[in-house]
Formats: C-alpha cells, sequence, structure tokens
C-alpha cells in the first residue's frame, strides 16, 4: 500500500465533482489504515438434528449483508487547499484543516461544501479490471497475451474498493447481475460512507496536528 506524503490519502467533499484531486479534497498524510469487514449472517440450530445425526446442526442464511470501517491515524500538515466556491488555492494550517474535517463531521449532507462523503485511499495494483496484467496491457493493447513482458512490471495506483473485478456476469462477477465497476484508474470512485468519529490533539511544541477518524463505508442520503 502506497501512502507515502499524504496525497494518496484523501477526503472528498460532498460537492465534489469529476475527478479532480486537487478541487474540493483534504489530503491526509496518513501513518496506517486497519480495515474490517464484519460479516452478518443469520443462524439458528436445527432443534432436535442431533438425534438423527449424531451431531447438532445450524441454519445460516447468507443475504449479503457485512459493515466496512475503515481507521484511520496520521498527521495533519499545513496544505494547499482549493474550493470550487472560490478562486485560486489557499494556504491553511494543520489547525485550521483540523477544524474544517471536525466541522465537516458535525454538519448533514445538505451543507455539501462541509460534508464529507468519501474516502480514497490509493492502493498499488498490476492487475487491471478485466484481470489482464497492466504491463502487458499497456505494451500490446490489442491482444496483452501476445506480449513478450513478464507478468508485473507496470504498477498503477487505483481506490481501495470493496468491489470485484469483471464486468456483470463476467469474471469475479460471473454470477452478479448489477455488478458495481472496479476501479480502472487513480480518479475513480473510491469508498463512499461518512466519518464516524474524528479526534484530533493540538500540542503547543509541534505544528502538525494528529488526528485518529473511523470511517464507515455506506450510502448515505441526502
Amino acid at each position: 500500500m502506497t501512502l507515502v506524503g499524504g496525497e494518496y490519502v484523501y477526503l472528498k467533499l460532498q460537492q465534489h465533482k469529476g475527478t479532480s484531486t486537487t478541487e474540493d479534497i483534504i489530503p491526509l498524510k496518513v501513518q496506517s489504515i486497519s480495515v474490517s469487514v464484519d460479516k452478518t449472517i443469520p443462524n439458528f440450530a436445527i432443534p432436535l438434528s442431533g438425534l438423527a445425526t449424531g451431531e447438532s446442526s445450524t441454519i445460516a442464511l447468507d443475504l449479503g449483508m457485512s459493515n466496512k470501517r475503515i481507521s484511520l491515524s496520521g498527521v495533519i500538515l499545513e496544505t494547499e487547499l482549493t474550493r470550487s466556491h472560490t478562486s485560486g488555492a489557499l494556504t491553511f494550517t494543520a489547525h485550521e484543516v483540523a477544524q474544517l474535517i471536525a466541522s465537516g463531521v458535525d454538519s448533514t449532507g445538505a451543507a455539501r461544501y462541509q460534508a464529507i462523503n468519501e474516502l480514497v485511499v490509493l492502493i498499488d495494483s498490476k492487475v487491471n479490471e478485466s484481470y489482464v496484467d497492466r504491463g502487458k496491457q499497456a505494451d500490446n493493447p490489442s491482444d496483452p497475451s501476445a506480449s513478450s513482458l513478464s507478468n508485473g512490471t507496470l504498477t498503477a495506483q487505483i481506490p481501495l474498493t470493496f468491489r470485484s473485478r469483471g464486468a456483470s456476469l463476467e469474471k469475479d462477477n460471473k454470477f452478479v447481475v448489477f455488478a458495481k465497476d472496479f476501479p480502472t484508474s487513480n480518479t475513480s470512485t473510491g469508498l463512499t460512507g461518512f466519518i464516524q468519529s474524528f479526534s484530533f490533539e493540538l500540542n503547543a511544541e509541534t505544528v502538525e496536528v494528529t488526528f485518529n477518524m473511523e470511517f464507515v463505508v455506506a450510502s448515505v442520503t441526502p
């Protein structure tokens, strides 16, 4: 996972549009990321099942329910930010950036220039959305299998995702009718959801601001 400098991890405001990686975003210098996925499967024990087989049985119903959570910790530094409502970039102190994030967590989705609804964590990728080696694809776009290059010669960056490779009814989505698109580039959509908690520390001896954040992956309305 590439987490150098901070520009590989950033938050998008709800007002963010298009593929810009500078406008209506907040970059973060993240030192560690923890990803948690909890599967929710209703289950119940079958009464008297042990009488017939000598072993009790439990039935579980997989309804495709899970909870996804991203925990981040790192530091916030002085940085330039741009907003689509104001011309040009402005330099914000680390304290001001922390205040902006806290304000966004405290706001509602109706405040589109405050609310934060997407987390982007860029990770290294050598296999594209169609299960093709990226180096071979770049070397021979019309027929990657004919490329003489070895696998793994080209590394791109894509947002961390919980989606699977392949179009609907293809590849990993063979039995999935309405598959969502797998990221194709570093400007693809990241993880949508909301910040459940954000804490930061102001220290008189440093100019940077340390922080901890919990981001929950979800479809948020409005």
